[in-house]
C-alpha cells in the first residue's frame, strides 16, 4: 500500500514584509550642559502668550482630483454655508470675506480694541 501523503513537509514562505525589528533602547534627551536647571534653552515668542486673538470663522474648500469642488464656510456666530461647483464655490469665498465686516462677533472685538 502507498502512503497518499508526501514525506516531505513544505513550508510556506510569508509574502508579506518582513516582520519588524524590535527597537533599541530609548535615548536620553536632557539640557544641553551648563544650562541651569529652569532657564529656558530657547528664545522666541510663547506661542501660549494669551494676545486675546483666536479664530473665529473658517472657510474650507477641498477641490479633489476631477471632481466638483465642495467648500464651506463656518463662523462661531452660527454662520454655516456650503457650496458646490466652480461658480458657487467662488461665490462663497466672496460670501466669507465680506462676512468679516458684519460678524457680530468680530465687530464687537474691533470696537472694544479701537476704544
Amino acid at each position: 500500500m502507498t502512503n497518499p501523503l508526501p514525506s516531505k513537509s513544505h513550508t510556506r514562505h510569508p509574502t508579506g514584509p518582513p516582520a519588524a525589528e524590535p527597537a533599541g533602547p530609548p535615548t536620553a534627551v536632557s539640557d544641553p550642559k551648563g544650562v541651569a536647571e529652569g532657564v529656558p534653552t530657547a528664545v522666541g515668542s510663547d506661542p501660549q502668550a494669551g494676545d486675546d486673538r483666536y479664530p473665529i470663522a473658517w472657510l474650507t474648500i477641498s477641490t479633489p482630483y476631477r471632481a466638483v469642488p465642495i467648500a464651506t464656510s463656518w463662523c462661531m456666530c452660527g454662520r454655516d454655508r456650503h457650496a458646490t461647483g466652480d461658480a458657487d464655490v467662488w461665490a462663497l469665498i466672496a460670501d466669507h470675506e465680506a462676512h468679516r465686516d458684519t460678524c457680530p462677533l468680530r465687530t464687537t472685538q474691533e470696537g472694544r480694541a479701537a476704544a
